[in-house]
């Protein structure tokens, strides 16, 4: 691929601009010598501004999404993409979320523009599982993860049973649920269907990848070695 449109493509700028990028020594190999238009770098040889290009398509990111934020970027109010530079929204291909997360929850998700891997993540055949701390509104009875395990449970308005989650307690009225699937809202329909409450939910882990001190509203690029552990569970 061309320089200009190799650049251009991941969001830097239009192509004119690009070109005068160029014209003006803003683009470079690593030592800082101004390269051509016609030049013929590896894509990890190249600088613009003084700073390695973002990675080329198959880009993933992991973003540690704060409350208060929508899956969106067009709706109205905070977005998620508001959280990544300006040029992470216009790159080609385009940069999806891999699922969402509602605004009042929080957590790990996911971003790419390699569309063959995000099929590949939410598909049920690849049984991906999910990890949430819930905070409750009142007590945990006892009797939830039996049907949470069951395999039986159904949603209103839905004709298929829920697969079985696991039910971690971890305080009166504190759990931590694992989904094997993602239907939406869920986590919280699930709690509303045995009467009870979600006042707080964050995703904490979606295969064998963490946050791993991620702060919150702050992202990372993800290595291949890290997008690996969302195919594998404990």
């Amino acid at each position: 691929m061309r320089l200009i449109k190799l650049i251009a493509n991941l969001g830097y700028g239009s192509r004119k601009e690009i070109q005068q990028a160029i014209k003006h020594g803003w683009v470079t190999d690593l030592e800082g010598n101004p390269i051509k238009a016609d030049s013929k770098l590896d894509h990890d040889q190249i600088l613009f501004d003084d700073e390695p290009l973002d990675p080329a398509p198959g880009m993933v990111l992991l973003l540690n999404k704060p409350v208060g934020y929508t899956c969106s970027k067009k709706d109205i109010g905070k977005l998620v993409y508001q959280l990544f530079p300006d040029r992470f929204r216009v790159r080609k291909p385009e940069l999806s979320s891999v699922g969402r997360l509602d605004r009042e929850t929080s957590g790990l998700l996911l971003f790419t523009d390699d569309g063959k891997l995000l099929h590949r993540i939410i598909s049920p055949k690849s049984n991906v599982p999910k990890v949430y701390e819930v905070e409750l509104d009142r007590p945990l009875e006892g009797h939830e993860g039996d049907l949470f395990a069951s395999g039986t449970m159904m949603l209103e308005s839905e004709t298929t049973p829920l697969l079985p989650a696991e039910l971690e307690v971890l305080g009166e009225k504190q759990a931590r649920l694992t989904l094997h699937e993602g239907r939406y809202h869920q986590v919280r329909r699930m709690f509303a269907a045995i009467g009870n409450h979600v006042n707080a939910l964050h995703r904490s882990k979606v295969g064998n990848l963490t946050l791993d001190g991620v702060e919150e509203g702050t992202y990372k690029i993800l290595s291949a070695e890290e997008i690996e552990k969302v195919f594998v569970s404990e």
